[in-house]
């Protein structure tokens, strides 16, 4: 039985639109246009898949007046690639258009709030390779197949390179052309919908890496009429990765901001559709709109209801505003975080205030412990690895100081983030081209150490509740020894210190004054007890080594 679809096309200053598919033989079928801006045509249509596009006149500058164009609905929930011509795909079940069958399982399991969160960020494509096997990776399906191995690493979260498709097979997502389709080459849609399902059955949170600053050159709005959607040209050419949203342009006639009322489609429909747990704001100081990102947060929140939101902006370099009490985001990553504690380990510098900053930050201005996301390296920056190497630190000596890299990142106040492979010491430079994590490197006993050791501090995370405060108190400082140490604590009696050195030496019977509490103490790394007097204690630290205490 065929059952009439519609199609509608958001074109308000357009003449004319017609729809063109396979329903049609490709031949025009004329859309009216309504006072709301929308061209609409239904098509008598029985259950299937149709391809289809949209031909219109367009009002973009670089085409000719009133030039007819055929373009992709930029509301395509699924896009044919194979062709080359990026044809829609509508799909019809029981006379409704649909994404797809998949039913959702495990949408009534509890899952982390914020502030108990360590995020393993990943690239679909690359995370699942690099196995000695002939088989393909790189899709949805191999990442499940993983999700056991992320489970006994301990992180609560994933944060996914951006998932919209992308012109191609192979790209890092940061040049979406369709908003409301998946990247095709990492499988179907329920492919995506139960990844992020079987990652909600195991208590992870699945965050999405959204780009709302700019588009690919010939996303569809941008055929469709240009400046309706964009800025004209770039603010910041220095800065510019493609037609940048103008989300300052209000339309008086329709009451309405299209740029705004385009992403705030987008937003609502990957967290209704996807059942997503938190967005990453791509290139947000390029936005540059807090209006928005205020509107923007709320779309979200409002859409994902009662269950838990992070909204995190990449804003490089950092600043307090998008955060704090007036700021429209929960958290921003941490990129001072990053610089100043590679910089210690690397034994390029030492600066005491730099560290404490860093490690608290408060101190930069931040409210609280959700305020910031840190992290050791991410997709943007090499392993941390690379870098020692470049300074031709190598093996057991390079192992060391990722591990006190590791201690840091785990107890310092905010949420801890891992870049995919960071946790056991991959070492491949960063690159634009495919690079596939090497997964046997965990056979070899250094690797297996750091993946050990990036386990144990997640678990210590989880069980000692002190790390998700932002109470933090440096009770110790020697710049001649490169040593500081801090402690943190919650009002439950949980507590941790940390003593790190940052010089080349070893320091033996190193006496630590100003522990919080007298009594014994547990040495998490070395895993012995300690007693601890009224005047401290005496330990050694070995060269670029943190002790990690907990009060038993």
């Amino acid at each position: 039985m065929a059952k009439p679809i519609e199609f509608n096309l958001f074109a308000p200053y357009n003449e004319g639109a017609a729809l063109i598919g396979s329903f049609s033989d490709w031949k025009e079928i004329p859309m009216e246009k309504g006072d709301d801006g929308y061209f609409r045509t239904t098509v008598e249509l029985e259950d299937g898949d149709y391809q289809y596009k949209f031909r219109v006149q367009s009002k973009s500058w670089f085409f000719e007046p009133d030039q007819w164009v055929d373009v992709t609905d930029p509301y395509a929930t699924d896009i044919d690639e194979t062709t080359g011509k990026d044809n829609a795909v509508v799909r019809v079940k029981d006379g409704e258009r649909i994404v797809d069958t998949y039913v959702w399982k495990h949408d009534d399991k509890p899952l982390p709030a914020d502030h108990e969160l360590v995020i393993y960020e990943m690239h679909i494509a690359d995370f699942s390779g690099g196995e000695d096997d002939p088989y393909a990776r790189g899709k949805y399906k191999h990442v499940v197949e993983k999700l056991d191995y992320l489970s006994e690493l301990g992180i609560n979260a994933i944060e996914l390179m951006p998932l919209k498709e992308y012109p191609g097979d192979y790209s890092w997502g940061y040049n979406p052309r369709h908003f409301f389709a998946t990247e095709s080459s990492y499988g179907s849609t329920d492919g995506l919908k139960r990844l992020i399902d079987e990652c909600h059955g195991r208590g992870i949170r699945v965050i999405m890496d959204g780009i709302y600053n700019h588009s690919e050159a010939s996303s569809p709005l941008t055929q469709i009429d240009h400046d309706y959607w964009y800025h004209h040209e770039p603010r910041d050419p220095d800065n510019n990765w493609g037609p940048e949203f103008n989300y300052e342009l209000y339309d008086e006639n329709l009451e309405t901001f299209p740029a705004r009322k385009f992403i705030g489609d987008t937003v609502r429909y990957w967290i209704q559709e996807y059942h997503t747990d938190g967005i990453r704001y791509d290139a947000a100081r390029q936005i540059a709109n807090y209006d928005f990102m205020h509107w923007i947060v709320q779309e979200a929140k409002n859409t994902a209801n009662m269950k838990p939101f992070y909204n995190i902006a990449e804003h490089i370099p950092e600043t307090t505003s998008i955060t704090n009490v007036d700021g429209p985001m929960d958290g921003c990553w941490h990129d001072s975080f990053y610089h100043c504690i590679l910089e210690h380990i690397c034994g390029d510098t030492f600066d005491l205030e730099r560290l404490k900053d860093v490690i608290d930050c408060k101190r930069q201005g931040f409210m609280g412990a959700t305020n910031v996301v840190n992290y050791l390296t991410n997709h943007d920056h090499n392993h941390v690895l690379v870098e020692l190497g470049n300074r031709q630190i190598f093996d057991e000596e390079a192992f060391r100081r990722a591990k006190l890299g590791a201690a840091i990142l785990m107890t310092a106040v905010g949420v801890p983030l891992i870049w995919m492979g960071e946790e056991f010491g991959e070492y491949k430079p960063k690159t634009q081209e495919s690079a596939k994590i090497d997964w046997t490197l965990l056979g070899n006993d250094l690797n297996r150490g750091l993946f050990d050791y990036y386990k144990g501090l997640i678990h210590l995370r989880k069980d000692n509740h002190a790390l998700y405060t932002e109470n933090i108190d440096f009770i110790h400082e020697n710049p001649e020894a490169k040593v500081l140490a801090y402690s943190r604590w919650n009002g439950e009696g949980s507590r941790v210190v940390v003593v790190a050195n940052f010089s080349e030496n070893f320091l033996g019977g190193y006496h630590v004054p100003n522990f919080p509490e007298s009594g014994t103490w547990h040495e998490w790394t070395g895993n012995y007890d300690v007693e601890v007097g009224d005047d401290g204690i005496l330990t050694d630290i070995g060269p670029y080594e943190a002790k990690v205490f907990v009060w038993q």
